[in-house]
Protein backbone atom coordinates (compact mmCIF):
# COMPACT_ATOMS: atom_id res chain seq x y z
CA UNK A 1 0.00 0.00 0.00
CA UNK A 2 2.86 2.23 0.56
CA UNK A 3 4.00 2.50 -2.80
CA UNK A 4 0.53 4.15 -3.71
CA UNK A 5 0.01 6.72 -0.88
CA UNK A 6 3.35 7.91 0.60
CA UNK A 7 1.37 10.18 2.85
CA UNK A 8 0.00 6.90 4.87
CA UNK A 9 2.86 6.37 7.24
CA UNK A 10 3.16 10.46 8.06
CA UNK A 11 2.31 11.27 11.39
CA UNK A 12 -0.51 13.38 11.81
CA UNK A 13 -4.44 13.76 10.99
CA UNK A 14 -5.15 13.61 7.16
CA UNK A 15 -8.60 15.25 5.91
CA UNK A 16 -10.04 17.67 3.25
CA UNK A 17 -9.38 21.31 3.91
CA UNK A 18 -12.90 22.98 3.40
CA UNK A 19 -12.92 26.96 3.08
CA UNK A 20 -15.67 28.38 6.05
CA UNK A 21 -14.15 31.73 6.17
CA UNK A 22 -16.71 34.75 5.72
CA UNK A 23 -17.07 34.69 1.57
CA UNK A 24 -16.19 30.54 1.20
CA UNK A 25 -18.28 27.86 0.23
CA UNK A 26 -16.53 25.11 2.09
CA UNK A 27 -20.03 24.71 4.21
CA UNK A 28 -22.27 23.87 1.42
CA UNK A 29 -19.94 20.55 0.80
CA UNK A 30 -18.53 19.84 4.17
CA UNK A 31 -18.69 15.80 5.30
CA UNK A 32 -17.95 14.94 8.70
CA UNK A 33 -13.88 14.40 9.06
CA UNK A 34 -13.43 17.66 6.53
CA UNK A 35 -10.68 19.97 8.27
CA UNK A 36 -13.03 23.30 8.52
CA UNK A 37 -10.66 26.67 7.86
CA UNK A 38 -12.43 29.66 9.63
CA UNK A 39 -11.43 33.04 10.51
CA UNK A 40 -12.56 34.07 13.86
CA UNK A 41 -10.84 35.75 16.60
CA UNK A 42 -13.03 34.96 20.44
CA UNK A 43 -14.96 32.37 18.59
CA UNK A 44 -18.54 32.28 20.04
CA UNK A 45 -20.71 29.16 21.71
CA UNK A 46 -23.00 29.49 18.71
CA UNK A 47 -20.28 29.70 15.96
CA UNK A 48 -18.78 26.39 17.69
CA UNK A 49 -22.21 24.69 17.82
CA UNK A 50 -22.54 25.35 13.66
CA UNK A 51 -18.71 23.63 13.60
CA UNK A 52 -19.45 20.64 15.93
CA UNK A 53 -22.56 19.90 13.91
CA UNK A 54 -20.23 19.57 11.16
CA UNK A 55 -18.56 16.86 12.60
CA UNK A 56 -14.66 18.24 11.67
CA UNK A 57 -11.88 16.34 12.51
CA UNK A 58 -10.33 19.29 12.66
CA UNK A 59 -10.77 23.33 12.73
CA UNK A 60 -8.15 25.35 11.49
CA UNK A 61 -8.56 28.85 12.49
CA UNK A 62 -6.61 32.20 10.55
CA UNK A 63 -7.05 33.58 14.11
CA UNK A 64 -6.78 32.78 17.69
CA UNK A 65 -9.84 30.79 19.24
CA UNK A 66 -9.11 33.20 22.24
CA UNK A 67 -7.02 36.42 22.30
CA UNK A 68 -7.11 36.99 26.02
CA UNK A 69 -9.78 40.10 25.98
CA UNK A 70 -12.79 37.83 27.27
CA UNK A 71 -13.83 34.46 27.93
CA UNK A 72 -15.41 32.86 25.46
CA UNK A 73 -16.32 28.62 25.93
CA UNK A 74 -16.46 28.38 22.08
CA UNK A 75 -12.94 26.50 22.26
CA UNK A 76 -14.14 24.44 25.12
CA UNK A 77 -17.42 22.96 22.85
CA UNK A 78 -14.85 21.86 20.20
CA UNK A 79 -12.58 20.60 22.22
CA UNK A 80 -15.69 18.76 24.26
CA UNK A 81 -16.26 17.15 20.87
CA UNK A 82 -12.43 15.91 20.05
CA UNK A 83 -12.01 18.68 17.47
CA UNK A 84 -8.48 18.83 16.81
CA UNK A 85 -7.59 22.86 16.90
CA UNK A 86 -4.70 24.80 15.12
CA UNK A 87 -5.08 28.38 15.62
CA UNK A 88 -3.27 31.58 14.53
CA UNK A 89 -2.16 30.43 10.78
CA UNK A 90 -2.42 33.95 9.01
CA UNK A 91 -4.07 35.66 6.40
CA UNK A 92 -1.86 34.10 3.65
CA UNK A 93 -3.16 30.42 4.61
CA UNK A 94 -6.56 30.85 3.11
CA UNK A 95 -5.01 32.26 -0.78
CA UNK A 96 -2.70 29.03 -0.30
CA UNK A 97 -5.00 26.22 -0.84
CA UNK A 98 -7.98 25.34 -3.25
CA UNK A 99 -10.94 23.55 -1.13
CA UNK A 100 -11.46 20.31 -1.31
CA UNK A 101 -7.64 19.72 -1.37
CA UNK A 102 -6.20 16.76 0.72
CA UNK A 103 -4.26 18.49 3.97
CA UNK A 104 -2.51 16.66 6.98
CA UNK A 105 -1.93 18.38 10.14
CA UNK A 106 0.75 17.62 11.98
CA UNK A 107 0.97 17.18 16.02
CA UNK A 108 3.14 20.60 16.19
CA UNK A 109 0.33 22.28 14.14
CA UNK A 110 1.78 22.55 10.59
CA UNK A 111 -0.48 21.99 7.45
CA UNK A 112 1.02 19.99 4.66
CA UNK A 113 -0.32 19.69 1.21
CA UNK A 114 1.56 16.12 0.56
CA UNK A 115 4.89 16.79 1.79
CA UNK A 116 4.97 20.37 1.75
CA UNK A 117 4.14 22.99 4.75
CA UNK A 118 2.04 25.37 3.60
CA UNK A 119 0.81 26.85 7.03
CA UNK A 120 2.06 26.55 10.38
CA UNK A 121 -0.06 27.49 13.76
CA UNK A 122 -0.42 26.20 17.52
CA UNK A 123 -2.29 23.61 18.53
CA UNK A 124 -4.60 24.81 21.03
CA UNK A 125 -5.47 22.29 24.20
CA UNK A 126 -7.82 21.81 27.22
CA UNK A 127 -5.01 23.29 29.29
CA UNK A 128 -4.25 26.16 26.80
CA UNK A 129 -8.14 26.96 26.61
CA UNK A 130 -8.80 26.72 30.35
CA UNK A 131 -5.54 28.88 31.27
CA UNK A 132 -6.81 31.98 28.76
CA UNK A 133 -10.45 31.67 29.73
CA UNK A 134 -9.39 31.84 33.61
CA UNK A 135 -6.75 35.11 32.56
CA UNK A 136 -9.93 36.57 30.34
CA UNK A 137 -12.45 37.00 33.24
CA UNK A 138 -9.37 39.03 35.51
CA UNK A 139 -9.07 40.92 32.24
CA UNK A 140 -12.32 41.28 31.49
CA UNK A 141 -13.35 42.71 35.41
CA UNK A 142 -10.85 45.18 35.61
CA UNK A 143 -11.70 46.23 32.05
CA UNK A 144 -15.50 46.56 32.46
CA UNK A 145 -14.67 48.75 36.17
CA UNK A 146 -12.28 50.92 34.58
CA UNK A 147 -14.79 51.75 31.87
CA UNK A 148 -17.23 51.97 34.14
CA UNK A 149 -15.12 54.12 36.51
CA UNK A 150 -14.64 56.94 32.83
CA UNK A 151 -18.53 56.49 32.32
CA UNK A 152 -18.53 58.14 35.74
CA UNK A 153 -16.45 60.61 35.12
CA UNK A 154 -17.80 61.83 32.06
CA UNK A 155 -21.08 61.93 33.55
CA UNK A 156 -19.97 64.03 36.36
CA UNK A 157 -18.39 66.39 33.75
CA UNK A 158 -21.01 66.43 30.89
CA UNK A 159 -24.01 65.63 33.21
CA UNK A 160 -25.20 69.81 31.94
CA UNK A 161 -24.59 68.36 27.92
CA UNK A 162 -26.38 64.64 28.59
CA UNK A 163 -29.05 65.91 30.93
CA UNK A 164 -30.00 69.59 29.51
CA UNK A 165 -28.01 69.26 25.85
CA UNK A 166 -25.80 72.36 27.29
CA UNK A 167 -23.26 73.41 24.59
CA UNK A 168 -25.56 71.62 21.86
CA UNK A 169 -25.11 73.93 18.81
CA UNK A 170 -28.19 75.86 17.55
CA UNK A 171 -29.36 73.44 14.62
CA UNK A 172 -30.36 75.74 12.02
CA UNK A 173 -32.37 73.80 10.12
CA UNK A 174 -35.97 72.25 11.18
CA UNK A 175 -34.53 68.85 12.70
CA UNK A 176 -37.87 68.21 15.21
CA UNK A 177 -40.32 65.77 14.24
CA UNK A 178 -37.78 64.92 10.82
CA UNK A 179 -35.89 61.54 9.76
CA UNK A 180 -32.11 61.78 10.20
CA UNK A 181 -29.33 60.23 8.16
CA UNK A 182 -25.88 60.55 10.10
CA UNK A 183 -23.25 58.62 8.18
CA UNK A 184 -19.64 57.93 9.69
CA UNK A 185 -16.77 56.66 8.13
CA UNK A 186 -16.49 52.97 7.75
CA UNK A 187 -15.05 50.31 5.12
CA UNK A 188 -18.67 50.24 3.89
CA UNK A 189 -20.34 53.37 4.20
CA UNK A 190 -20.41 54.17 0.62
CA UNK A 191 -21.87 50.54 0.30
CA UNK A 192 -24.91 51.26 2.65
CA UNK A 193 -25.16 55.00 1.61
CA UNK A 194 -26.50 53.81 -1.99
CA UNK A 195 -28.81 50.80 -0.61
CA UNK A 196 -30.39 53.34 1.99
CA UNK A 197 -31.48 55.50 -1.50
CA UNK A 198 -35.00 54.52 -1.58
CA UNK A 199 -35.31 55.27 2.01
CA UNK A 200 -33.62 58.52 1.26
CA UNK A 201 -36.56 59.53 -1.69
CA UNK A 202 -39.05 58.68 0.26
CA UNK A 203 -38.54 60.50 3.53
CA UNK A 204 -36.45 63.24 2.40
CA UNK A 205 -34.36 63.74 5.74
CA UNK A 206 -31.60 65.67 7.20
CA UNK A 207 -28.28 64.38 6.58
CA UNK A 208 -25.23 64.79 8.89
CA UNK A 209 -22.03 63.84 7.50
CA UNK A 210 -19.11 63.12 9.85
CA UNK A 211 -15.73 63.77 9.10
CA UNK A 212 -14.65 62.12 4.99
CA UNK A 213 -18.02 60.81 4.91
CA UNK A 214 -19.40 64.22 3.59
CA UNK A 215 -16.88 64.09 0.75
CA UNK A 216 -18.46 60.62 0.09
CA UNK A 217 -22.06 61.82 -0.14
CA UNK A 218 -21.36 64.66 -2.46
CA UNK A 219 -20.01 61.77 -4.73
CA UNK A 220 -22.66 60.20 -4.45
CA UNK A 221 -24.81 63.04 -5.04
CA UNK A 222 -26.42 64.04 -1.75
CA UNK A 223 -25.51 67.50 0.03
CA UNK A 224 -25.25 67.26 3.97
CA UNK A 225 -26.97 69.66 5.86
CA UNK A 226 -24.35 69.56 8.19
CA UNK A 227 -21.03 68.50 8.23
CA UNK A 228 -19.35 67.50 12.23
CA UNK A 229 -15.70 66.90 12.04
CA UNK A 230 -12.33 67.90 11.84
CA UNK A 231 -12.17 70.29 8.31
CA UNK A 232 -8.75 68.90 7.76
CA UNK A 233 -10.17 65.62 7.06
CA UNK A 234 -12.73 67.16 4.17
CA UNK A 235 -12.17 68.83 0.92
CA UNK A 236 -12.68 72.34 0.70
CA UNK A 237 -15.41 71.62 -1.93
CA UNK A 238 -17.91 69.79 0.19
CA UNK A 239 -17.07 72.52 2.85
CA UNK A 240 -18.28 75.18 0.50
CA UNK A 241 -21.65 72.85 -0.21
CA UNK A 242 -23.76 75.51 1.58
CA UNK A 243 -23.88 72.75 4.53
CA UNK A 244 -23.68 73.68 8.49
CA UNK A 245 -20.06 72.59 9.68
CA UNK A 246 -19.64 72.47 13.71
CA UNK A 247 -16.11 71.58 14.83
CA UNK A 248 -15.44 69.45 17.64
CA UNK A 249 -13.75 71.44 20.45
CA UNK A 250 -12.43 70.85 24.03
CA UNK A 251 -14.25 72.15 26.73
CA UNK A 252 -12.20 75.23 26.65
CA UNK A 253 -13.15 75.60 23.29
CA UNK A 254 -9.90 74.75 21.35
CA UNK A 255 -11.23 73.60 18.02
CA UNK A 256 -9.08 71.31 15.69
CA UNK A 257 -9.21 72.79 12.12
CA UNK A 258 -10.25 76.45 13.52
CA UNK A 259 -7.77 77.76 10.64
CA UNK A 260 -8.80 75.93 7.70
CA UNK A 261 -12.24 77.31 8.15
CA UNK A 262 -11.20 80.92 8.77
CA UNK A 263 -9.00 80.36 5.17
CA UNK A 264 -11.57 79.23 3.30
CA UNK A 265 -14.12 81.96 4.95
CA UNK A 266 -16.74 79.64 6.25
CA UNK A 267 -18.35 80.22 8.80
CA UNK A 268 -18.69 77.18 11.54
CA UNK A 269 -19.98 76.68 15.19
CA UNK A 270 -17.91 74.54 18.13
CA UNK A 271 -19.15 72.39 19.68
CA UNK A 272 -17.24 71.78 23.15
CA UNK A 273 -17.50 68.48 25.28
CA UNK A 274 -15.12 66.09 26.58
CA UNK A 275 -15.33 63.94 23.58
CA UNK A 276 -13.61 63.86 20.53
CA UNK A 277 -15.07 61.65 18.53
CA UNK A 278 -17.22 63.49 16.10
CA UNK A 279 -20.05 60.75 15.75
CA UNK A 280 -21.05 60.97 18.98
CA UNK A 281 -21.46 64.99 19.01
CA UNK A 282 -23.50 64.62 16.16
CA UNK A 283 -25.74 61.85 17.58
CA UNK A 284 -26.50 63.94 20.98
CA UNK A 285 -26.94 67.26 18.17
CA UNK A 286 -29.67 64.95 16.30
CA UNK A 287 -31.16 63.70 19.86
CA UNK A 288 -30.85 67.74 21.13
CA UNK A 289 -32.80 68.86 18.14
CA UNK A 290 -36.19 66.34 18.22
CA UNK A 291 -34.85 64.13 15.46
CA UNK A 292 -37.69 61.63 15.24
CA UNK A 293 -35.60 58.77 14.28
CA UNK A 294 -31.88 58.47 13.78
CA UNK A 295 -30.35 56.02 11.07
CA UNK A 296 -26.86 55.27 12.00
CA UNK A 297 -24.69 54.54 8.80
CA UNK A 298 -20.99 53.69 10.37
CA UNK A 299 -19.69 53.66 13.60
CA UNK A 300 -22.27 51.05 15.75
CA UNK A 301 -21.34 50.15 18.90
CA UNK A 302 -22.05 46.98 20.64
CA UNK A 303 -21.66 45.15 24.23
CA UNK A 304 -19.14 42.56 22.51
CA UNK A 305 -17.28 45.80 21.21
CA UNK A 306 -17.56 47.34 24.59
CA UNK A 307 -15.94 43.75 26.05
CA UNK A 308 -12.90 43.36 23.49
CA UNK A 309 -12.29 47.36 24.02
CA UNK A 310 -12.39 48.06 20.55
CA UNK A 311 -11.61 51.52 19.07
CA UNK A 312 -14.77 54.20 19.62
CA UNK A 313 -16.43 51.57 21.87
CA UNK A 314 -15.95 54.74 24.57
CA UNK A 315 -17.74 55.50 27.33
CA UNK A 316 -19.00 58.58 26.13
CA UNK A 317 -20.14 56.17 22.66
CA UNK A 318 -22.43 54.37 25.08
CA UNK A 319 -23.70 57.22 27.12
CA UNK A 320 -24.45 58.94 23.46
CA UNK A 321 -26.32 56.39 22.06
CA UNK A 322 -28.18 55.44 25.26
CA UNK A 323 -28.93 58.73 24.96
CA UNK A 324 -30.49 58.76 21.62
CA UNK A 325 -32.47 55.91 23.17
CA UNK A 326 -35.18 53.61 21.19
CA UNK A 327 -34.60 56.57 18.16
CA UNK A 328 -31.43 55.20 17.25
CA UNK A 329 -31.57 52.71 14.44
CA UNK A 330 -28.86 51.01 12.17
CA UNK A 331 -28.63 51.43 8.90
CA UNK A 332 -28.96 47.81 7.91
CA UNK A 333 -32.26 47.78 9.91
CA UNK A 334 -33.79 50.41 7.56
CA UNK A 335 -31.85 48.54 4.57
CA UNK A 336 -33.58 44.99 5.23
CA UNK A 337 -36.87 46.78 5.48
CA UNK A 338 -36.63 48.07 2.05
CA UNK A 339 -34.84 45.14 0.38
CA UNK A 340 -37.42 42.71 -1.26
CA UNK A 341 -35.92 38.60 -2.06
CA UNK A 342 -34.74 38.40 -5.77
CA UNK A 343 -36.03 35.76 -5.76
CA UNK A 344 -39.59 36.99 -5.08
CA UNK A 345 -39.05 39.85 -7.72
CA UNK A 346 -37.83 36.73 -10.51
CA UNK A 347 -40.93 35.12 -9.88
CA UNK A 348 -43.14 38.01 -10.42
CA UNK A 349 -41.66 37.76 -13.50
CA UNK A 350 -42.16 34.73 -14.56
CA UNK A 351 -45.82 34.74 -13.53
CA UNK A 352 -46.64 37.85 -15.38
CA UNK A 353 -44.93 36.77 -18.67
CA UNK A 354 -46.88 33.28 -18.42
CA UNK A 355 -49.58 35.49 -18.44
CA UNK A 356 -48.72 37.52 -21.83
CA UNK A 357 -48.08 34.01 -23.60
CA UNK A 358 -51.20 32.59 -22.19
CA UNK A 359 -52.93 35.81 -23.65
CA UNK A 360 -51.15 35.52 -27.00
CA UNK A 361 -51.88 31.84 -27.37
CA UNK A 362 -55.28 32.65 -27.21
CA UNK A 363 -55.49 35.94 -29.57
CA UNK A 364 -53.50 33.56 -32.42
CA UNK A 365 -55.55 30.90 -32.09
CA UNK A 366 -58.91 32.71 -32.23
CA UNK A 367 -57.89 34.59 -34.93
CA UNK A 368 -56.90 31.69 -36.99
CA UNK A 369 -59.72 30.14 -36.16
CA UNK A 370 -62.91 31.44 -37.95
CA UNK A 371 -63.44 32.15 -41.95
CA UNK A 372 -63.18 35.25 -42.12
CA UNK A 373 -60.10 37.54 -41.59
CA UNK A 374 -57.78 37.58 -38.68
CA UNK A 375 -59.03 40.89 -37.25
CA UNK A 376 -62.70 39.96 -38.08
CA UNK A 377 -62.70 36.56 -36.53
CA UNK A 378 -61.27 37.97 -33.23
CA UNK A 379 -64.24 40.59 -33.45
CA UNK A 380 -67.08 37.45 -34.00
CA UNK A 381 -65.38 36.15 -31.10
CA UNK A 382 -65.91 39.06 -28.79
CA UNK A 383 -69.22 39.85 -29.65
CA UNK A 384 -70.35 35.83 -29.22
CA UNK A 385 -68.77 36.11 -25.77
CA UNK A 386 -70.54 39.37 -24.72
CA UNK A 387 -73.89 38.00 -26.17
CA UNK A 388 -73.49 34.69 -23.73
CA UNK A 389 -72.29 36.40 -20.65
CA UNK A 390 -75.10 38.60 -21.11
CA UNK A 391 -77.46 36.00 -21.33
CA UNK A 392 -76.35 34.54 -17.86
CA UNK A 393 -77.73 37.62 -16.35
CA UNK A 394 -81.08 37.32 -17.68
Amino acid sequence: MSLFSRNSDLSGTQGTLRDCTPGGKGLKKFSAGDFAVINAANISRQEAQTLVDLQPAAVINVAEFSTGSIPNYGPHMLLDADVLLVENVGEDFVSSFKDGKKARLSDEGGVFLGEKEIASGAVVDREAAESRFTSAQRELMDHMEAYFGNATEFIQSEGPLLIDGLGVPESGVEMAGRKVVLVSPSPDHRHKIALLRNFIREYEPIIIAVDEAADTLMEVGYKPDFIVGDPAKVSAETLRCGARVILPADPDGTAEGLERIQDLGIGAMTFPAATDSATDLALLLADYHGALMIVQVGAAVDLDDIFANKEGATPAAMLSRLKAGTRLVDADTVINLYSAPASGKIAWLWALLSILVAIAVIIVIVGLGGSEGFAQNLIDTWNNLALTVQGWFK
